[in-house]
């Protein structure tokens, strides 16, 4: 498919007009330039059924610590791109900026249409400021308001116009991978290494990834995306830091697979609430220990100890012990992440479900209510992703918790859903009964 790729100098609207194009609030937007440091891609498609995928790109000569590997990034983005839309304010004059940000894209060579940004009122543009915009060299400036949808319409016909015949592909389905964890744990690490090239910025400083970004690459013949989220605080500082934790949220709903990335040095209640979100939602978790390579040998024991005490309720899900820095585990994260996929959509046949509930209650005789024996009727897997069961029952009050958990232990055994969460509905079928879920 083909990329189209926003660019310019911080604060002139890129972020906007990328959730204008694509449809939905993808990119966080502040008034404070910065915000954007990797590139954010998503798929944009019209009612015509063209389409193409746009990258939002972080702030070029933005002149502080993060010019240089924003920069680098953009470059590494540009190289397979079709079109670049070079954003500038059209109601400010051009800055120095502007004119570096217009020398580079020259340097570059890729095709460009040059957007002015923030113009609602037409009157905006008899100014000399919009005037000003053709000595950039770029033709004649677009103007656009993506605050109020003002010539977003005719700039995606522009860009259809401008893209190859055959930029339209049909996308294969991919396994959404979303990586959570505390801030500076080393999720953006562990997607480079994964991915074997710096696709998100990395520094020894909390808080770099700000928005959830996505990386395409292919494993073993499947297609992914990697999902780079900012990490999540329990209480975070400021707006920037509370649409990050929105964005990280919402990028594990979208997701088919959670991977956890747990500090063996510091781990507690952060890893405990991701793992609840993930859980909650029915994601599968692949447990990653990151920084594997930096533990002595005589602390495995007390991390192994503190592991169970903190994620208990995770003792089914895999454990990927990994080091972003010498590679160590990657494929085996890789392989654990594709076999949780493939095992939350596995369907059992009714009659295979109905059969082994037979050979369960022969083996554990169900609970007596005060003389009234529980009896499971009827069962089968009513949805995947996550495993679904219902089990039909003569009233759902006599399940006791331990005859539910049995229930559930047998089906992740003797079904093979032993490392995926799996929800449980019993449904009763007397007239005062009801409907209970267990998760």
């Amino acid at each position: 498919m083909a990329k189209v790729a926003i660019v310019g100098r911080p604060n002139v609207g890129k972020s906007s007009l990328f959730n204008r194009l694509v449809g939905r609030r993808e990119a966080i937007v502040a008034d404070m330039p910065g915000v954007t440091r990797d590139v954010k891609e998503a798929r944009v498609e019209d009612d015509l059924g063209r389409s193409f995928t746009l990258l939002d790109t972080g702030g070029l000569w933005s002149n502080d610590e993060w010019q240089e590997p924003i920069k680098r990034r953009i470059e590494a983005a540009l190289a397979d791109a079709a079109l670049v839309l070079f954003c500038v304010d059209g109601r400010a004059p051009l800055s120095a900026a502007d004119y570096e940000v217009a020398a580079w894209l020259r340097n570059v060579g890729k095709p460009t249409l040059l957007l002015a940004t923030k113009l609602d009122d037409p009157r905006h543009e008899e100014s000399p400021e919009f005037y000003e915009l053709y000595g950039l060299g770029f033709g004649e400036p677009l103007a656009i308001s993506a605050e109020h949808a003002r010539g977003t319409y005719e700039l995606l016909d522009t860009i259809f116009e401008r893209l190859p015949e055959d930029a339209d592909e049909a996308e294969a389905e991919e396994v959404r991978v979303a990586i959570i964890g505390r801030p500076n744990v080393g999720k953006s690490s562990l997607l480079n290494a994964l991915v074997g090239d710096e696709r998100v910025i990395v520094a020894d400083v909390p808080g770099t990834t700000r928005d959830s970004v996505d990386v395409r690459f292919d494993f073993g013949g499947r297609p992914f995306v990697l999902i780079d989220t900012a990490g999540i605080r329990r209480k975070p500082d400021g707006d920037v830091e509370y649409y990050s934790k929105l964005r990280s949220e919402e990028a594990l709903m979208r997701s088919d697979v959670a991977v956890l990335v747990v500090d063996p040095f510091e781990l507690g209640d952060h890893e405990l609430r991701l793992a609840n979100l993930a859980l909650q939602a029915g994601k599968p978790v692949v447990l990653t220990i990151n920084k594997w390579d930096l533990v002595p040998d005589e602390a495995l024991r007390e991390f192994e100890k503190n592991i169970a005490q903190v994620l208990g309720h995770l003792d089914f899900a895999p454990k990927v012990y990994t080091s972003a820095l010498n590679a160590y585990g990657l494929h085996d994260l890789l392989a654990a992440v594709i076999r949780v996929y493939d095992t939350a959509r596995f369907r059992v046949p009714t009659s295979e479900v109905n059969g082994w509930l037979e050979v369960w209650t022969q083996r554990q005789a169900p609970p007596n209510f005060k003389g009234r024996p529980l009896k499971l009727l009827y069962g089968t897997q009513a949805d995947v992703a996550p495993p679904t069961f219902v089990i039909s029952v003569n009233n759902e009050q006599f399940v006791t918790r331990a005859y539910e958990q049995y229930i559930l232990n047998r089906i992740r055994e003797d079904l093979g859903f032993k490392e995926v969460p799996i929800r449980l509905i019993w449904k009763s079928r007397a007239k005062d009964g009801g409907k209970r879920v267990r998760v």
